[in-house]
């Protein structure tokens, strides 16, 4: 079938353009997903590659998304949100197809009046919340960056990245003088009032944000930083369990074991690690950390061969 028999999606764009690296992975899931219909083809342009092209469709920006009608050379420019779902619903309208993007489950709480208190009113939870309109532009620009953030924090069991429909549930948006779209408020284990958050809005962001204040230590793709692990309180004395004699170590054992006590949430699981190495020190000698360093390294060094 020639080119100008089919309807086209076409996305311009520039190498060097962070917007057309952003969006890049939605719209290969696009691609993809419209392979199989045969009367719909989803391109793209390297205006670096090609500029007289692009200036012959008027392109000033990037990324610049344009729709191609069947048989037709003038091209509709694309206005809507830049998210897979927004863009599957505009080319299924336009060219007549009915293709599924399939969904990906998410890692963003939903909220309700239901469980509101239960899940960002407890205690033993730091929480992030986004208070959106569904017809709102910038919450809708927000969500891929959201979502993010969320599976970043997936594993961390006392953090929540959530939302709550606030034009749907007006009492909780007035409640908490949400006046505009997205709001986002931080209710961490010690304040239940809830805080603003001011932020930055990309990933990074987020994640030092959620690191700095719940204690994490987890980067923008949810692995460990080199961080993860260290608290500062227990530093000084392993420091000094390490150098002292044998009936000292005993001494600066029980103190290790007092600080550990008094950690809390994170730091209180990193505090036990602390505890047991030590206590393994002990037991099996000033060469147990440096043999169960060399266990570890043969034990990674298997599971990537």
């Amino acid at each position: 079938m020639a080119w100008f028999a089919l309807v086209a999606l076409t996305l311009v764009l520039s190498a060097w353009c962070g917007h057309c690296k952003k969006l890049a992975p939605d719209y290969e899931k696009l691609g993809t997903s419209f392979k199989k219909a045969k009367s719909v083809l989803i391109g793209k342009v390297d205006c670096d590659a090609h500029k007289n092209l692009c200036s012959k469709y008027g392109v000033s920006g990037y990324p610049t998304i344009q729709w191609f009608p069947k048989g037709s050379l003038e091209p509709k420019k694309y206005e809507g949100a830049r998210t897979l779902e927004a863009l599957a619903e505009y080319v299924n309208t336009e060219g007549g197809t009915n293709v599924k993007i399939a969904a990906t489950p998410s890692n963003v709480m939903v909220l309700t009046p239901g469980n509101f208190k239960e899940i960002v009113l407890d205690e033993t939870r730091d929480v992030l919340v986004e208070f959106y309109a569904p017809w709102c532009g910038h919450c809708k620009a927000l969500a891929q960056t959201y979502e993010k953030v969320a599976t970043a924090f997936k594993l961390e069991e006392d953090v929540v990245i959530a939302n709550v429909d606030a034009d749907k549930y007006k009492d909780l948006a007035e409640k908490y003088d949400v006046s505009g779209y997205p709001t986002l408020k931080f209710f961490p284990k010690s304040n239940k009032a809830g805080e603003d958050y001011n932020g930055g809005r990309d990933v990074d962001d987020f994640v030092n944000f959620i690191n700095e204040k719940c204690g994490t230590s987890r980067d923008g793709k949810g692995q460990l930083t080199s961080k993860a692990g260290i608290v500062a309180s227990l530093d000084n004395l392993v420091k000094e369990f390490l150098i002292a004699g044998n009936e000292e170590k005993k001494a600066v054992f029980a103190q290790i074991e007092e600080e550990v006590e008094k950690l809390q949430d994170s730091s209180a699981r990193y505090g036990k690690i602390y505890l047991k190495a030590a206590k393994n020190c002990m037991e099996k000698g000033v060469d147990y950390a440096k043999i169960e360093i060399q266990r570890l390294e043969r034990v990674l060094k298997k599971e990537k061969e």
